[in-house]
Formats: structure tokens, sequence, C-alpha cells
């Protein structure tokens, strides 16, 4: 399943719980030989006992395993923000978005209105292969009624999702068609890929879109920049806005291609001396010495932050956006004794100067993530002069550029997000799915004619119609959402180009998409005009 749709706590003022979380937390993560403090087996002892009351003597039925789980993820939010528990029914979910691949059937697919469409079948899969199409509408799966259910992106994925080599069959409605067609696909391991795009903007500047750092993810920058070289490029751009992160030594082994000699690339602190570690670039990267400019924004997390604060410390090139999200903990992933999963905080990382970028945590989670909020409230997203930094957390690059630590990287050249052409409507048009399924039914009926035309024509000459502006607000009112004229008239120019470029998307994938996408990207537009001082940094 190549999925592109996709947090449970359930809490209980139970104070024990916290005792308990924190000894089973501990005793997992202990060394089996290693000494235990009195105290800690006090702990656990009281905590046994405890347990044992209710469950003999409270008044209601408790269900023994929800509290423990209750209890962990409480006190694991109580140590930092990011330190997480992962019940074994979500290990393997979670696991393969960062593995970079899954055992499936092999499609993107879209809920709109209660039913499954195929987006598109996914290159080489096995939904590809047994002939499933763009707009089919999945029925049924094992002869179970999936449409009109209210299912969810889980429900799509519990059934579609399996072991490699098993079958699933899938029940059809195509597009003409009053019967359904019945396929039956065999599962097969399925790659997700983390490069979104990579093209040339012009004849000099490379562009390449990362959106997560998976086990695949230096691989696929590498084939990219490798095609751009091979393509002419002499500048380029690394887009990691909203790219939340992931592993550590994928962005590592990213920023050496991109920066000379033994340059320090981040170093790492914890309480245990086996975390304490450096990584330098070493070996001989494609990109070492031209132009470089790495977009990011509020929502650029973890390893995004070590790219660029890497770039930045090293003077290595400009960094373009908003001030990024501010994670600078590193977690390391146990295994628990019943398939479960803790991922552990264990270390602090630092850029080559020594800033760390994690930002403050009060215990809170809510008010943790609410920040983002936060930064609209304080005018810091439309308004340079509202970004915090805190003076006694100044620190130098390499060649005596002033950085600032503590709640994320600070771009070299702020840029204000963009309010021009937003709407209720707008947002509506995209949360109930309508330019997106209407996107897909142009594109599937459209396909030969559009595929004729080239992609080079579509995006010079391709204009998006009143006609089809008046389809999509007819096939909207069917999902539910009123028109609005005035808002509708404010977000015109946006719905076209956001319609074009999921139209373009249909046709050509993620490579036809983002240029036009990218056109609305107040970032990646200011960028291109900014390499002159990439340059200059690159020349101190």
């Amino acid at each position: 399943m190549g999925e592109k749709n996709s947090k449970f706590v359930v809490r209980l003022p139970i104070i024990i719980a916290v005792s308990l979380a924190l000894g089973i937390v501990l005793g997992a993560y202990m060394p089996r030989n290693a000494a235990r403090p009195v105290s800690f087996s006090k702990s656990v002892g009281k905590f046994r006992e405890i347990m044992d009351h209710i469950q003999r003597n409270y008044v209601d039925e408790v269900e023994t395993n929800e509290l423990v789980e209750t209890a962990i993820t409480t006190v694991l939010e109580d140590l930092d923000p990011h330190s997480t528990y992962i019940p074994a029914k979500d290990k393997e979910y979670s696991q393969a978005e960062l593995k970079g691949n899954f055992d499936g059937i092999g499609i993107e697919y879209g809920i709109f209105r209660d039913t499954i469409y195929v987006v598109t079948p996914l290159s080489g899969g096995p939904s590809e292969a047994v002939g499933l199409m763009t707009g089919d509408k999945i029925i049924e799966v094992d002869n179970e009624l999936v449409a009109g259910i209210g299912i969810t992106n889980r429900g799509v994925l519990d059934r579609l999702r399996g072991p490699k080599g098993t079958e699933v069959t899938v029940s059809i409605l195509r597009k003409n068609s009053t019967s359904l067609m019945d396929f039956v696909i065999v599962r097969d391991k399925i790659p997700q890929f983390s490069v979104d795009a990579h093209y040339m903007i012009d004849d000099e500047v490379g562009y390449i879109k990362v959106n997560r750092f998976t086990a695949t993810t230096y691989d696929e920058f590498k084939t990219a920049l490798v095609d751009l070289n091979e393509r002419g490029m002499q500048k380029l751009m690394l887009d990691l806005t909203g790219n939340p992160g992931g592993y550590m030594d994928r962005a590592i082994s990213m920023v050496d291609e991109l920066v000379a000699g033994d340059s320090m690339i981040v170093f790492t602190k914890g309480k245990e001396y086996r975390y304490n570690q450096e990584h330098r670039a070493g070996d001989t990267g494609i990109f070492e010495k031209r132009p470089l400019i790495v977009l990011i924004d509020e929502g650029s997390a973890s390893a995004s932050e070590i790219v660029s604060g890497a770039i930045q410390d090293n003077d290595r090139g400009l960094i373009v956006g908003r001030r990024s999200f501010g994670k600078g903990l590193v977690q390391m992933p146990i295994d628990l004794s019943d398939g479960s999963e803790l991922r552990l905080t264990i270390s602090r990382y630092y850029t080559p100067s020594g800033r760390s970028i994690q930002k403050e945590y009060d215990g809170n989670l809510d008010e943790y993530y609410k920040d983002i909020y936060d930064r609209y409230n304080s005018g810091e997203m439309y308004n340079e002069d509202s970004v915090k930094v805190i003076d006694s957390l100044a620190f130098k690059t390499s060649k005596g550029r002033i950085v600032y630590g503590g709640g994320g990287i600070v771009p070299d050249h702020f840029v204000a997000i963009d309010t021009t052409g937003n709407s209720v409507y707008l947002n509506r048009l995209f949360t109930s799915g309508s330019i997106r399924e209407f996107a897909l039914q142009y594109a599937n009926e459209n396909r030969s004619r559009l595929e004729d035309m080239g992609y080079d024509h579509y995006f010079d000459r391709f204009e998006v119609s009143q006609s089809m502006l008046n389809d999509l607000i007819e096939l909207a009112d069917k999902n539910g959402l009123k028109y609005k004229e005035s808002q509708f008239d404010k977000s015109k120019d946006r719905i076209k180009i956001y319609l074009k470029a999921q139209i373009a998307r249909g046709i050509w994938d993620n490579n036809g998409f983002y240029p036009i996408w990218n056109q609305t990207n107040e970032i990646y537009v200011e960028a291109q005009k900014l390499f002159d001082e990439a340059e200059n940094i690159l020349q101190l």
C-alpha cells in the first residue's frame, strides 16, 4: 500500500500509574546485571503492592494493560516531548515510515465521499501488474464492504497491508462499468520515497525536495544529485520545508556530499559517555563548492535542522525561510518484550558552533506543539523583527557570523508567510478532498490528450478554465462545501494553480506537480533571487 493520506492516549487520573511507568521504563532499559538502588526496588515493590490492591479491591473492573500503557505515555511526556512509547499493534506502521518500504499492494489512494479511490497504482507494484487503474473505486476487500461505512486511513491500511506473498481480493467499480471487477493481488515489498521531486528550475539551478529522512533518503538524494549534475546544475536549492526529520545518520551523509574537508557536521552529548559522539565530513562529495540554498520553515525539524545547522555553521550556504521547529534531542529505539517499542531520548545534538536548538519544554505536550500557533499570534510568521532570539545563546559560524541557539534554526534570510489569496473556502476545498478528487477525475478523463500535449507545453500554456472551476464548485457542493463567492474570488488565482498542479501530478507524478505548486511557495520564489548572496557566503 502506498499511502499518502494518513494519536491515541487515554488519560486516567491515577497518580500511582506514573510510578508504574517509571518502574517499567527503567527496568526495560537498565542492563540486567546492573545493581539497582534500594530506592528503585522499593518503588517497584510499592507499585506492585498497590496494583494488587486495585485488582482485588477496586470497585469497578479495570484493564491492567490499559493502565500500564497510559502510565508509560504519561511518564514519558514528563521526561521530554520526544521520548515515546509505541504499542505493538502500531509498531509495524511506525517503523515502515522510517524503513522506506513496507509490504502491501502498491497504490496511492484517497478517500472521497466515503469511498476509497485509486489515485495511482505505484509503478512496478503488484496493483499495477494486475491492472488496477487511476480512478478505480475500491468497494470491497476480501468480500468485506469498505464503501459507505465511514472508513478511515487506518482502516484502509489494516485491510490492504500485509506480509509479502499473501493475497488480498479487491473488488473495484470502474468508470462506465455497472458491475464490480475482482482483482486478486499478491502483496509485495513496496518502496516509499523520501525525495519527492528533483528537477532543473532553469539552465543552472537544480531543485531537490526531501520530505523526511528514512533508510533510503541518502541514496535517493545522491541519485537526484548525480542526475542534476549531469543536466548541468551549477547551483542547488535543497527544500527541507515541512520535513519532520528521521534518521540522523542519513542527514549526516547528506551534509557530507555538500561540505568539504573534515568539517564538523554535528556532535551529541548524553548522560553516558557512549552517547557522546562527533560526526565530521570525510568523503569527497559531489557538490561541495558550488552555491547552495537550503529552504526551511516551522515544520522543518530534527534531521532537517542537523542539515541546515551544519550548512549554516560551516558557512557553506544560505538558509532561507522561517525559524525551524526546534528539536535537538536524539532518540534510541528499544524493543520491549511484548513487541512494543520505546523510543528513549539518550542525548542532545549540537550544531558545529556548539548550538543546541531544542526549544523549551515544561512538561505540557499540548503547549509544546502549540508553539507553532504562538508564532502566528506573536507576529513571527509575518515579521522578521518578531523572531525571538536569546542574546546569551549567541554563537559564531566558522567565518565569524553570529547565529543563535535555543528554539530552532533562525534562517539567514527571513521570508514571511504569504496569506494573499487564503480563505476558509480554499482551506475547505483541500480538507474536503474536492480539489484532489476533481483533479483525479480530470486527469483520468483527459489522459491521452494531456500526454500528447507534453509537460513543457502543459506548464507554459495550459489554463484552468472557468468551466473547470464551475465543475469544481459543483463537486465541492456535493462534498458538503457551500459556495462562498467572495472567498472564492479572493482565492481564485491560487485555486487555479493548485488545480493545475494536481492534474499534472496525475499525469507526470511529483516532478510534474512541484514546478507548478512551487509558484505559490513564497520561500521557493524568494530563494531564486538569492544565489548571489549564497555565493558570497561561500566566498567569505
